[in-house]
């Protein structure tokens, strides 16, 4: 269903699996704890399922429940963040072995983007990956998203984009696993 964002505020959502735009690429999330949600992304992206998906939040206070020792690298995250650039950390037990496909880290942003971050704030973190089939490109045009129209509970009308996706950097192994905008 294309839904505005703020009827999808005004909504409860369990399982559900939603669709909006982030400050990088379109986004397919679901709620942290929704095994049933994060498993619908899987079989929509036909994702492999030794590929972790991210955790997207609203604020610095979501990710520190969400990793460990996040103090370590605070000074760096609040230099980039609200950004383009994902963070590999340590996981707090909260963050179930479904979403890091059994890794004991996982990789966390915040975006900079007003939509996202509204509805992080109201349902907060979700696991979210690029909104595409594996191995193809990642969707920036809203009317792209629409041909995932009866795959997904709601699509949260947006907007156009023109980025790539984020920068990605390993805090445990000191290294940029993928590179974005944002250079180390």
């Amino acid at each position: 269903m294309e839904i505005n964002v703020n009827t999808l505020l005004k909504k409860k959502i369990q399982d559900e699996v939603i669709v909006f735009q982030t400050d990088t690429v379109y986004g397919i999330g679901a709620l942290l704890k929704s095994k049933k949600g994060v498993k619908k992304i899987y079989d929509l992206k036909s994702r492999e399922s030794k590929k972790p998906l991210a955790v997207l939040c609203a604020n610095i206070e979501q990710v520190k429940s969400i990793v460990e020792d996040f103090d370590s690298i605070k000074q760096f995250a609040e230099s980039h963040w609200p950004g383009a650039l994902t963070l590999v950390l340590n996981k707090k037990d909260i963050v179930g072995d479904f979403v890091t496909s059994g890794y004991s880290t996982v990789g966390v942003r915040i975006p900079n983007d007003d939509i996202a971050l509204r509805i992080l704030s109201r349902f907060g973190p979700m696991a979210v990956t690029s909104l595409n089939i594996s191995s193809e490109p990642a969707i920036l045009k809203y009317s792209d998203t629409l041909r995932f129209i009866n795959e997904v509970d709601y699509i949260v009308k947006g907007k156009d984009l023109n980025s790539i996706s984020s920068t990605v950097y390993d805090c445990v192994n000191k290294r940029v696993l993928r590179q974005g905008d944002i250079f180390l």
